[in-house]
Parts: C-alpha cells; sequence; structure tokens
C-alpha cells in the first residue's frame, strides 16, 4: 500500500469570496460538482481544502462525498503541481512493460512520492491509468507531451530538457 504524500505546509491561501462566484456560475447547472471542480483547479491550479466545505454547502451534499469526488478523480490536485508535471501510466500494458520500476527509479531520482512535487516546485510526478499509447508502453506524458516506449534515460533527459 502507498502512502498518501503529505500536502506542503505553504500553500496559497485562497479566500472563500473568491470561490464562491465560481461555485455560483455552475448551481444552476445539471451535476455541478465537477465543472464547479474543474473551474476552481483551472482559477488556482488546485481545489484549495477551504472549497471543500462551500461546495458541500452550495450542493446540500456532505464534505466527505466533495472530498470523495476529489480523491477519485486524479487530476484533481489538493496543492498547486510543479511547472513541470510528469506522468506515467500505470495500466495494465504499461505495468507489463515496466511502468512500475520505471516510476520507482523516476521517484527516487526526484526524492519524491507518488504525485508528489519537488521541494523547488519544479517537478510533480503522477500516476496516470492510460494514456492510450498500450502499444508503444510503457508511456508516459510531460508537459502535456506523449512519449511512447518511455525509459528512464528518456525521462530523464527530457526533464533536463525541460525549460
Amino acid at each position: 500500500m502507498t502512502s498518501q504524500p503529505s500536502l506542503p505546509q505553504n500553500l496559497p491561501q485562497v479566500a472563500d469570496a473568491e470561490i464562491k462566484p465560481l461555485i455560483e456560475k455552475y448551481l444552476s447547472a445539471e451535476g455541478p460538482l465537477l465543472p464547479m471542480l474543474h473551474e476552481i483547479q483551472g482559477a488556482f491550479g488546485f481545489v484549495p481544502a477551504n472549497a471543500v466545505p462551500l461546495l458541500a454547502e452550495a450542493l446540500n451534499l456532505t464534505r466527505a462525498e466533495v472530498t470523495g469526488v476529489i480523491s477519485f478523480y486524479h487530476d484533481f490536485r489538493k496543492a498547486p503541481a510543479g511547472k513541470h508535471v510528469l506522468k506515467i501510466c500505470r495500466a495494465e500494458a504499461c505495468q507489463s512493460m515496466g511502468a512500475e520500476a520505471l516510476t520507482a527509479r523516476m521517484l527516487s531520482l526526484l526524492g519524491l512520492e507518488d504525485h508528489g512535487t519537488t521541494a523547488d516546485s519544479r517537478v510533480t510526478v503522477e500516476a496516470v491509468y492510460c494514456l492510450g499509447l498500450c502499444a508503444c508502453a510503457p508511456a508516459a506524458m510531460l508537459d502535456g507531451q506523449l512519449i511512447g516506449r518511455a525509459s528512464f534515460e528518456g525521462l530523464e533527459k527530457a526533464l533536463e530538457g525541460a525549460a
């Protein structure tokens, strides 16, 4: 079982007054929680903890229900991502081609756990479950650019070249 990375202590503070208009924008929509979460993350780069009770109250949900949705969808972040985001596929095809070992080496190189961000906020590494490159496994994505047949050396070079 993998441990959850701890949240950085110096998270940016977002005022409730900045979050509420983003929630209100979707109150009349059908199934509004996901659009609200996307809107909030789009505005701040993550879903601040104080958004959870605001969303729960607005939608008559429990905080646990809102937190459950945030934690279920891996694209929602509880802290801002690093300047560069490296996603490594962990689905079956990629696992069979060495994605677990590749991930372990990358995390070790960067001194991170899954979904962690380097202390200098340069790189965030995230697990994803299918990038659609099953025939070119293992697959990764760096800053939106797909990388098929990913290797440790190739990912290390890609990170070094990232501005």
